[in-house]
């Protein structure tokens, strides 16, 4: 692999000598696979018992695991079940590191294609919500797809600029994470296209971009809320040199210390202005961690913390086809069946956003319950995705190596061991894949045209 000049002489200065070779001997080791368990849905340990293929934890993310590049896990069905997230590993750990609880109001400002967004609201536990938002609207559709994909009820995701945002959402977020668009050098071991756009682009390309960025977002933050700005690149200019632009923006932040793993370099003040707090961000190199390079530094805002949380109005003023309320009634599930919206013969079950969303690109807001269509309700592939098998009575509940799986990840019809009659919610060991509609032990399939086994 060849590495442009400029950056080698860039990463001499930041490195000794002796680290330098070290950076330069990692590109000939094989670059490592990550996956993150979704606890949304299963625990660590539980995965452990069940995965098909060897995996070994990541030590300094709890439920994060390395896999072998040969055990391709994204055509397993546990994959269509959501049970884990394809992510590599030191991007891992931005989303690990801020402290989400649940009911927080959470905003990832950068956030397709879903790996840090997928974590975030994991962390929620259902309460609360996300709003995930990307600019780019076809990667914002593949944010949605892996935000539904991991049953993800209280999302609101939305393809926006950040200005807009900042117009709507003035010092509401508790959290919100950044992982900006940079110049990506701590990539290039793992794709080596991003060298091109290295060479085209350079450093000073992005720090005006990024210096946007957090600035509106700052304007989000609420008093007593927490930012985590990451990238994953080496250069100051993008890293210490922009949380140094944020202390200067906003005097009332504070870089506070995270979680420390072995492995982490501490920030560099003499690559900025000198700060000591800077030593609280914390630098990946992947000369010393097994995984590609990246940055991260956390903020506190301080002052008085609201006490408001963001709450959902109940009661409507309009009637359901009977079908639908049945249907959602059957669900073993404490939800309030009033607080369902009809928009253009979809059910939405809206999130508790608390703002005026007129005028935004949303590509979700909230649950995408099913379609209603002259009287009749179709469930959509979102609601199965967060029901757990007991919550629906009419379950087909396959192996992991029953064919009919495989079948229905592709689209087919298939059969089932006994009648059955109505929707049916398709499990793998357990856990949803989506519905199909049964007639006797024929079962047609409804799984999402767009997600299907290729």
């Amino acid at each position: 692999m060849e590495l442009p000049v400029q950056f080698l002489e860039n990463m001499k200065e930041l490195l000794s000598p002796e680290e330098y070779q070290a950076y330069l001997d990692s590109y000939q080791e094989e670059r490592v696979y990550g996956l993150r368990v979704n606890t949304n849905k299963i625990t660590p340990e539980e995965f452990e018992t069940i995965c098909p293929f060897p995996i070994k934890r990541i030590p300094w993310i709890p439920n994060g695991y390395y896999y072998e590049g040969s055990s391709k896990p994204a055509k397993d069905p546990y994959y269509f079940a959501g049970l884990y997230y394809l992510q590599e590993p030191s991007a891992m750990t931005p989303a690990w590191e801020l402290p989400i609880e649940p009911g927080d109001r959470v905003l990832d400002l950068c956030a397709a294609p879903g790996g840090k967004s997928t974590e975030l609201v994991a962390k929620l536990k259902g309460k609360g919500i996300l709003v995930s938002n990307d600019i780019s609207n076809s990667r914002a559709k593949a944010l949605l797809k892996n935000l539904e994909l991991f049953g993800i009820p209280n999302a609101l995701i939305t393809s926006e600029a950040p200005y807009k945002l900042a117009e709507r959402f003035q010092g509401y977020f508790d959290k919100i994470l950044i992982d900006a668009p940079c110049s990506g050098e701590g990539m290039f071991r793992k794709d080596q296209a991003v060298i091109r756009s290295w060479i085209e682009h350079g450093n000073d390309f992005y720090v005006k971009l990024q210096k946007e960025i957090v600035s509106y977002a700052l304007q989000m933050l609420k008093p007593g809320g927490m930012l985590l700005y990451s990238t994953c690149t080496f250069s100051p200019l993008e890293d210490e040199q922009i949380v140094q632009f944020m202390l200067e923006q906003d005097p009332s932040l504070e870089l506070v210390e995270p979680v420390w793993y072995e492995g982490f370099d501490h920030g560099h003040p003499e690559w900025a202005d000198g700060n000591p707090d800077l030593t609280r961000c914390v630098r990946i190199w992947p000369h010393r961690m097994k995984g590609e390079g990246h940055f991260l530094a956390m903020v506190k805002k301080h002052g008085e913390t609201p006490l408001e949380r963001a709450g959902r109005s109940s009661g409507r003023n309009e009637t359901f086809p009977e079908e639908m309320e049945s249907f959602l009634n059957e669900i073993r599930r404490k939800w309030d069946v009033s607080e369902v919206e009809l928009r253009q013969e979809k059910a939405m079950l809206p999130p508790p956003a608390d703002r005026d969303l007129k005028g935004l690109r949303i590509l979700r807001s909230g649950l995408l319950l099913g379609e209603c269509r002259k009287n009749r309700f179709e469930p959509s592939q979102a609601l199965a995705m967060t029901l757990k098998k007991e919550e629906f009575g009419n379950c087909l509940d396959l192996s992991r190596d029953d064919v009919r799986v495989i079948k229905y990840l592709k689209g087919e019809t298939i059969e089932a061991d006994e009648p059955m009659k109505g929707w049916v919610l398709i499990c793998v060991d357990g856990y949803p894949l989506g519905f199909g509609k049964a007639s006797g032990t024929t079962i047609k399939n409804k799984y999402l045209a767009g997600w299907r086994w290729m």
